[in-house]
This record gives structure tokens, C-alpha cells and sequence, in this order.
């Protein structure tokens, strides 16, 4: 059987992943911190995150606070401390594209999410080439089932940035959302090209596209790929795991998945659910007959 490139990069930085070390970042307050184009948390008020996985070998970091220009920095193999300086800035697009950034992350309804919209559009007005911009705007115009206009905002992330791993993988997403499952398996397998192999948004994009088929077999390799690259900041996908298991009735591997899932967000919104089923599905795994 001939393996696909994406899957044979895959298996070939697959140790890397599993040699990790700690990484503590110092930089502003409650900055948010992107690792090799991962998002993973924000610092404390003291402007310290501290990162228990992070793999062997050289990394992006890439740092975000409010009031102060976007700064990527390298980490070196070996290297368990970052300070990274961030300079205040007062350019009126960085500044517009943040508040929209914030907007986005506490809008619940339909009215804040037009108002985050309104806020990029304002941002790429004074800087037409925002590829960062534009698919923020495109994540929200999604969410608010405008796909047309979703995908214009794409377009114009691409006319910027040609190769734009994440612009790829929320194509995917609003092609699914439109049911186009076969455009969105193609822009998400664009996505982990693009992001040499390293793109969980698009892992688990392809895994909900699998699962729209009825293939969770399928869908379960992909849960774990983005698993694999994400170090525990993403606790929900192994709630998705868990269930995946479960259709496939493989209780005990789902059983793993929900208890990972307890131990990383027992406070999660999945949490209760998942306590009330792990004792049936204990006694499954176990071989005992449930007796309805």
C-alpha cells in the first residue's frame, strides 16, 4: 500500500513529538503564545506561561498582547527559557485587528459576531494586505453561515499570503459546513502541506468530514494525529475521540479517551456527561452484560 506525503511526513516527525521537555515563556501580561503556529495559552499577570510538552528540536514562538506589535522568536534545541520583548505599537490596523481578535473570543451571539466582523473589516480597510485579518473575519462570517463571503475573505488571505496553512484548513471547515465534504478533504489536506505536516486544525477538520461519512475508524486516526501535535491544550478532542471509540463499540479505548479528558478539564462542559456514562461503559470494557 503506498502512503500519501502528508501521512509519510507525518510518521517521519512523529518521535520528535513524544521527546518533550518543559518550556517556560516570560513576556507581557496575558499574552497569548503560539508554538510553531499552535496556540498555546496565554500568560499570567505576571507575564509567565509555562509549557510542560514541547517537543525536541527548534521552535516558532510567536507572541500576541494587546497594545504592542505581533513578535516571533526562535527557540533553540535544548532551551527550557524565552523572554520575549514585545514593543508597544500604534499602528491603527495591529491595534483595530486586536480588538477584533478579543471581540471574537467573547462573542456568543449573532450581534457581537457581526460586531467582530465589522471590527476586521475595519482593520483591513487600513491595511488591505491582513491576511491575519482576513481569516479572522472568514472564522466568524462562518459561523454566521455567510459562506460566500467567508470564502471571498479566503481569497483575499491567499492573494497576501499564497501558502497559509490556517487560511487552507478554515476553508476546509466552511466547505464542510456547506456539506462539500470532498472541497473541504482537499483544502484540509492542502492545510497540512502547507504547514509541512503540523496543522491539528486540519487533523481534526478531516476526522469531522470522516465522521459525516460514517467512517470513524477513519476518523479515530485523524483525532490522534491532532493529538499528537497539540500537547494537551485541546481537551474537547478527546471527548470527540471517546465517542468516536464508542461507535465503533470500543468501549475501553473510550473509557482512555473520556478519562483523559476528566483529567484535563474536570471542570469541562463535557464533564459531567462523561461521568455519568464512564460506569456502563467501565462495565463493557470489563466484559460485564448491562442489563437495560
Amino acid at each position: 500500500m503506498r502512503l500519501g506525503f502528508a501521512v509519510l511526513l507525518f510518521l517521519a516527525i512523529a518521535p520528535s513529538l513524544y521527546a518533550q521537555s518543559g518550556l517556560t515563556i516570560t513576556t507581557e501580561p496575558n499574552a497569548i503564545v503560539w508554538v510553531d503556529e499552535i496556540r498555546r495559552g496565554t500568560t499570567d499577570a505576571s507575564g509567565k506561561l509555562t509549557l510542560t510538552k514541547v517537543s525536541a528540536g527548534r521552535h516558532s514562538v510567536r507572541v500576541r498582547a494587546n497594545g504592542f506589535k505581533e513578535t516571533t522568536a526562535a527557540v533553540l534545541p535544548g532551551r527550557r527559557a524565552l523572554a520575549v520583548k514585545l514593543v508597544a505599537t500604534t499602528d491603527e490596523a495591529e491595534l483595530k485587528f486586536q480588538e477584533a481578535e478579543a471581540a471574537r473570543e467573547k462573542a456568543r451571539d449573532d450581534a457581537s459576531q457581526q460586531q467582530a466582523a465589522d471590527l476586521y473589516r475595519e482593520a483591513i480597510k487600513l491595511r488591505p494586505a491582513f491576511p491575519a485579518a482576513q481569516v479572522g473575519l472568514a472564522r466568524l462570517l462562518m459561523s454566521l453561515n455567510q459562506f460566500k463571503e467567508a470564502h471571498a475573505a479566503i481569497d483575499g488571505a491567499r492573494k497576501a499570503r499564497p501558502a497559509y496553512a490556517e487560511a487552507s484548513a478554515v476553508e476546509g471547515r466552511i466547505y464542510r459546513e456547506e456539506a462539500f465534504d470532498d472541497d473541504a478533504i482537499r483544502s484540509f489536506r492542502r492545510a497540512i502541506r502547507e504547514g509541512g505536516g503540523v496543522q491539528p486544525e486540519a487533523y481534526v477538520g478531516m476526522a469531522k468530514v470522516w465522521e459525516d461519512k460514517g467512517d470513524f475508524a477513519q476518523a479515530i486516526v485523524e483525532y490522534k494525529k491532532a493529538l499528537a501535535q497539540l500537547s494537551d491544550s485541546e481537551p474537547v478532542i478527546y471527548q470527540m475521540l471517546g465517542a468516536a471509540y464508542e461507535r465503533i463499540e470500543k468501549p475501553k479505548e473510550a473509557v482512555t479517551a473520556y478519562e483523559k479528558y476528566l483529567e484535563l478539564a474536570p471542570n469541562g462542559s463535557y464533564a459531567a456527561a462523561i461521568r455519568s456514562i464512564l460506569t456502563q461503559l467501565k462495565r463493557e470494557a470489563a466484559g460485564e452484560q448491562i442489563i437495560p
